[in-house]
């Protein structure tokens, strides 16, 4: 396959259609927390009320039962999407190069993660790999539903949750010395 010219990726990074698409991807923020400026609270006497200034951790996962379970959807749609722009980005590496740096240079400046604005913006630029993407991300749902087994899951997540307590258990509990010196008998 001949090289294609390398061109200039919009972060003033140069990337070329030989770079791989994996170290393009694997720069992705992992989801489920966005740090969020804390608001300013109300003065009362001179006196802040709020306790703390600056950033703060804000969950976007649901908190409690009662609330469902619309943010996971969410985040698996997006995570389809991303998953489903990686493998767009092979396919056209090997069949379309300069497909392949627009969308790279394209993915670098939006962030496939936030799935549904990312393939609007996509769409008013170049529609055809919108298609692409959203066909791909579809296929890719559809093969993982197939294999998704439910309860080896939930094993998985439980066994999981086993592993982190007994990990915290044994960093928690003061082991007693082996020291025989210490302990002599008295005659």
């Amino acid at each position: 396959m001949a090289a294609a010219p390398t061109a200039m990726c919009r972060l003033s990074t140069p990337c070329s259609t030989n770079a791989s698409p994996r170290a393009l991807l694997s720069r992705a923020r992992p989801g489920g927390f966005r740090w969020r400026p804390r608001r300013r609270t109300a003065r009362r006497g001179g006196r802040a009320t709020g306790r703390g200034r600056g950033l703060v951790v804000v969950s976007e996962f649901g908190g409690t039962y009662d609330e469902g379970f619309d943010d996971v959807d969410k985040n698996i749609i997006n995570y389809f999407t991303y998953k489903a722009t990686h493998t767009v980005l092979h396919q056209l590496y090997e069949m379309n190069p300069p497909a392949y740096t627009w969308l790279y240079n394209y993915v670098i400046t939006n962030d496939p993660l936030d799935g549904d604005y990312f393939l609007r913006l996509l769409a008013k630029e170049r529609h055809d790999l919108a298609e692409r993407v959203m066909i791909t991300r579809l296929h890719l749902y559809g093969k993982w539903i197939k294999k998704c087994d439910h309860a080896k899951m939930y094993e998985r997540i439980s066994n999981e949750n086993l592993d982190i307590m007994r990990q915290r258990l044994l960093e928690t509990v003061v082991w007693p010395t082996d020291d025989t010196t210490t302990g002599e008998a008295k005659d």
